[in-house]
């Protein structure tokens, strides 16, 4: 049976560069970010064997979500300059261990991981997400588990439900309603995640929710009333693309230490 590892690359590479002390020259600088990330890497690759390993990096292009809304990720800060300057060394570094990187134009990394993953479970294989992106925890299901690698913890259908009050499947419309901050996605204006469960324990779905917007009383039937096509558009943003067109050859990513 075959057995994925899928890495979101600067989910793990930026954090590991944060907690690289800013001491000694530039050379031994860059030395030390290059090997605290192997070193992160071979923990996960050891903790979670593998027959497949994938690091997933975004596209240098503007992707079809910022195309769709211009503020998409706006609060997010830029990748420092420094590490830009390491990240070829550091993906040499992984590719010396057997951990090939990919790069779709025009892509985000969670959507070429969201569709490796998808591809993988449905021909039965087993596939374990290293990321810290709550996101990801759409995925979870047969075959697909997410994994934190700063926690060492696994994000499964139990802690899905008791971190954010819904299923799995149902994230996305949760995120829908109740916004995402850290991808700058409002939602529906002054609904907040309680209320956002709350109505999707009720309603079943987003879809479910709107449909029955024009029989909730007072201010927060008129607020989802309002926020019909917003909440529309921030679902198709939050939501991970699971067919996005690769052109890759999944057989390339075996991985052979």
């Amino acid at each position: 049976m075959d057995l994925w590892l899928l890495m979101v690359g600067l989910n793990l590479i930026r954090r590991v560069y944060a907690g690289v002390p800013l001491t000694g020259t530039p050379e031994t600088r860059s030395e030390s970010v290059v090997n605290a990330c192997l070193f992160s890497l071979q923990r996960a690759l050891r903790s979670h064997p593998a027959s497949h390993a994938v690091c997933a990096l975004d596209s240098d292009q503007p992707g079809w979500r910022r195309e769709l809304y211009p503020d998409y990720k706006k609060n997010r800060s830029p990748m420092p300059e420094e590490l830009r300057d390491i990240l070829p060394d550091v993906l040499k570094a992984y590719l010396t261990v057997g951990v090939r990187s990919v790069t779709i134009p025009g892509l985000e990394a969670d959507d070429v991981i969201a569709t490796i993953a998808k591809r993988v479970a449905d021909a039965n294989g087993h596939v374990t997400v290293v990321s810290t992106d709550k996101s990801f925890c759409q995925l979870i299901g047969f075959g697909v588990r997410v994994y934190d690698h700063f926690a060492d913890l696994e994000h499964d259908r139990d802690w899905t439900r008791e971190r954010f009050g819904v299923e799995p499947e149902v994230l996305a419309d949760l995120f829908a309603l109740a916004g995402d901050s850290s991808l700058g996605i409002s939602g529906v204006r002054s609904v907040g995640v309680h209320t956002a469960v709350k109505l999707l324990n009720d309603h079943a779905t987003l879809e479910g929710v709107l449909a029955a917007a024009g029989d909730i009383a007072g201010k927060l039937g008129s607020k989802l009333r309002d926020g019909r096509e917003d909440a529309r558009l921030a679902k198709k943003l939050v939501s991970l693309v699971i067919d996005a067109k690769l052109g890759i050859n999944l057989r390339d990513f075996r991985f052979e230490q």
